[in-house]
């Protein structure tokens, strides 16, 4: 079987591993490699790095036509694609003779888009899951050959909850491929209304203390370990890890100076770990005993 993967995040690497050991890859296609960090310097995908480590072939078209004219080259019996990062053509899609299949972080076709572990965080989902589908050409529409519910416990955030289902679906994944290739499973149409996982937007990673707390809470775990506040100074603090607390008072206010409890606009949240105006990770109540303001903007 002749396969080529494409996946560019961390998030594809358990799958990568398991297509390798279970089919074998002939090339991998990533994304360019992208500014990053204070110095935006050139940095090249986990994919690649993981690529180069093992002496596989990758490959980083710049446009859509040099994308398809990779592909027609490699003549693939199948694509696997695992957060990718774009969408595939119609002419691309019918170059494979099995298709292309998507493992996406979902139950589509709820959170169709580019970040569904963070909006199923953001909305306080019990549950989430993993999807299989056949692309077509829309954005995570194609019908599905296989899924899986994961269970979102209280204490997950967006790094565990990535681990969690990118290990899962890998295995997931590889076992839909065999089932698949032997002709044993049928795609099914998407049932159900869609919603969707637009991108992140910078505005999104600030905490708004007028919202309610477990809203509050909701975006820590979401969009861990990004989401911040600002102090009355202009300071940011990235907000690590909160969990609900008792108290009243106007929003934004501490209301408690020996925890770190925040007043929200319904209830308050008490900040267990922060990264403070300095970088340096530390407790919420390491931090209250040096800081003199008496609110968090």
């Amino acid at each position: 079987m002749n396969l080529v993967f494409m996946g560019t995040p961390s998030f594809a690497l358990p799958s990568l591993r398991e297509v390798i050991k279970n089919f074998g890859v002939k090339a991998i296609i990533t994304q360019p490699d992208r500014p990053a960090g204070r110095g935006q310097k050139l940095t090249p995908p986990p994919v690649k790095l993981f690529a180069i480590e093992n002496g596989i072939e990758c490959l980083q078209p710049q446009s859509k036509a040099e994308l398809y004219k990779t592909l027609e080259s490699l003549k693939p019996d199948c694509v696997v694609v695992v957060a990718y990062g774009k969408i595939l053509t119609k002419d691309m899609l019918s170059i494979p003779k099995f298709g292309c299949i998507n493992l996406h972080a979902s139950l589509l076709p709820k959170y169709r888009g580019a970040s569904p572990i963070q909006r199923s965080l953001l909305a306080g989902d019990r549950f989430t899951g993993n999807s299989v589908m056949l692309m077509d050409e829309g954005m995570d529409t194609g019908p599905i050959l296989s899924r899986q519910i994961v269970k979102i416990n209280q204490e997950d955030n967006y790094q565990t909850l990535s681990e969690k289902l990118s290990k899962m679906g890998a295995f997931l994944l590889v076992e839909t491929l065999k089932l698949w290739f032997k002709g044993e499973i049928k795609p099914k149409p998407q049932k159900g209304n869609p919603t969707y996982a637009p991108p992140i937007t910078k505005e999104e990673l600030r905490i708004c203390w007028k919202a309610q707390a477990q809203s509050v809470i909701n975006r820590v775990r979401a969009f861990f370990p990004e989401a911040y506040c600002l102090t009355p100074k202009g300071e940011r603090l990235k907000i690590l890890r909160a969990k609900l607390a008792e108290g009243v008072g106007e929003a934004g206010e501490i209301i408690d100076k020996k925890r770190l409890v925040v007043a929200c606009g319904e209830g308050a949240v008490e900040i267990l770990d922060l990264i403070n105006q300095k970088g340096k990770r530390v407790s919420g109540e390491e931090f209250i005993r040096g800081y003199r303001e008496g609110f968090l903007l």
